[in-house]
């Protein structure tokens, strides 16, 4: 009896410290802050400049014979005619075709600070869209067309920032440079080109700011504020194939595991084998920040974490979703190939996966993880290509405190929060050269605005683009 005494006290106490754990961490949730200067934009201007970038088609392409180079000069020239304060007062030059990289010199040198985006855009497929692709108009309140989102509004952000505030007489406190690239969507190598030419003048960042999360709401369970996520560092990327070979011939007389059905348990193996869930750094911040307004529920597991941390990786998996590709390495088959006619036996069939590799996992890691899941010597794993993760910015420096602030006035019911970008950007590649690279998209986006990017019917509110070019005027301000 006494023991049964003593265990029930335990657990009382147990659960007691997980409670008086999630009180107070319910109290670290900070009021918003209090309301900022104004700071006006010309958002009607700023919508018929977004229009016209709009309305010239820069769709990217691997295949250098198949760009469309007059396009591209024609954005290019339309910027000085757009922003003359800006290309008076910055030097600008063309670097590896397509990458453009603006100097504006600040009072100081010391702390220099690059705003990035891209000006090339995806393909599309005209008879899908309800309106032309590449019409720049404005319908029902939203300005449509590629590129509205990803990312002419936000090279657009920042120029309209810029132009206006070189006109007011501002001079930044440090150098900023304008990295924009022709060519991100096809991986393309202008951001890496302009990397190296800062690292050879000897330029190394303190802070570089391109695209990634964004202003959203309903992401987070019971969660009723609005959250900025804002990237600290992006997933490593790796196209890894998966090969099978047998003896050719005629289907009329099949081997009993042709290379196909080989292949297909190999991928069915790894997909049963997925990669372990971790608590990242990201993630563990993430939930420090926007724990706080969660439900009580949720706040005794994500004030305990060194107790529910298993459970919380075990429901990430089942649930799926961006939080679990916060957590993990994920694979994705999207390629297979076999014979080239149905009656031809295959000499050789591969599937190849799509990996997003999390901070703890290298490529070759990644590819050793495949090979013990499929188990067996008849298929190869071949890493076609892949980058490593990028490193975590620091949460503690000057950097994250004046990115946090400009966000924060600019959208001040919103929750400022770190995330991990599970999507690729041009940024990876200064990681070389700055350790505090942040990935935030400029702009409020429901879930159904975040889904047309990259997808039919690209098109965004109107407010949307004033809001953009005030976030940007109140960092510039700042930088």
């Amino acid at each position: 009896m006494l023991i049964l005494i003593v265990v029930l006290l335990v657990l009382l106490a147990f659960f007691a410290l997980l409670a008086v754990r999630a009180a107070a961490f319910g109290k670290r949730a900070a009021d918003p802050p209090p309301p900022a200067a104004p700071c006006p934009v010309d958002g009607s201007g700023a919508v018929e400049r977004l229009a016209a970038m709009v309305r010239i088609p820069t769709v990217s392409n691997p295949d250098p014979a198949k760009f469309d180079e007059p396009q591209f000069a024609a954005f290019r020239a339309l910027l000085p005619k757009f922003y003359p304060r800006v290309f008076a007062a910055c030097s600008c030059e063309q670097l590896d075709h397509t990458e453009l990289l603006l100097h504006w010199p600040g009072k100081s040198a010391a702390a220099p600070v690059v705003l990035m985006a891209h000006y090339d855009v995806v393909p599309v497929e005209e008879d899908r869209w309800q309106h032309p692709p590449f019409c720049g108009e404005v319908i029902a309140g939203e300005l449509w067309g590629r590129g509205t989102l990803d990312t002419k509004i936000t090279l657009l952000g920042i120029l309209e920032a810029a132009e206006t505030l070189i006109g007011s007489g501002f001079v930044p406190k440090n150098d900023l440079y304008f990295a924009f690239a022709g060519d991100e969507e096809v991986n393309g190598t202008g951001a890496k080109a302009a990397v190296e030419t800062l690292r050879a003048r000897g330029v190394k960042p303190a802070m570089v700011v391109d695209e990634g999360g964004a202003v959203v709401e309903g992401v987070f369970p019971g969660v009723k504020r609005p959250m900025a996520v804002v990237g600290i560092g992006e997933k490593g990327m790796a196209d890894i194939q998966l090969v099978a070979h047998s003896e050719g011939g005629h289907a009329s007389h099949p081997p009993r595991h042709s290379a196909v059905g080989v292949l297909s348990r190999a991928v069915v193996a790894c997909e049963n084998h997925p990669f372990p869930a971790k608590l990242t750094t990201p993630v563990r911040e993430m939930l420090r920040t926007v724990g706080p307004y969660a439900p009580f529920g949720l706040r005794l597991v994500f004030a305990n974490l060194w107790c529910f941390g298993g459970l919380l990786c075990a429901g990430a998996e089942k649930l799926g979703g961006e939080l679990n590709a916060m957590m993990r390495t994920t694979m994705a088959f999207t390629m297979a190939r076999g014979s080239k006619q149905s009656n031809v036996m295959p000499n050789e069939a591969t599937a190849t996966a799509n990996l997003r590799l999390i901070n703890t996992t290298t490529v070759e890691q990644a590819a050793d993880h495949l090979r013990r899941a499929i188990g067996e010597d008849a298929v190869e794993v071949r890493v076609l290509h892949g980058t490593n993760a990028s490193p975590y910015a620091d949460l503690s420096g000057v950097g994250w405190q004046t990115l946090s602030q400009a966000v924060a006035e600019t959208w001040p019911d919103a929750i400022v929060t770190p995330y991990l970008m599970i999507a690729c950007s041009d940024s990876r590649h200064f990681s070389a050269i700055c350790t505090d690279v942040f990935k935030f998209s400029a702009m409020a986006l429901s879930a159904e605005q975040r889904g047309l990017i990259h997808n039919d019917n690209e098109r965004v509110p109107v407010e949307t683009v004033g809001k953009t070019v005030e976030f940007f005027t109140r960092l510039i301000q700042k930088l």
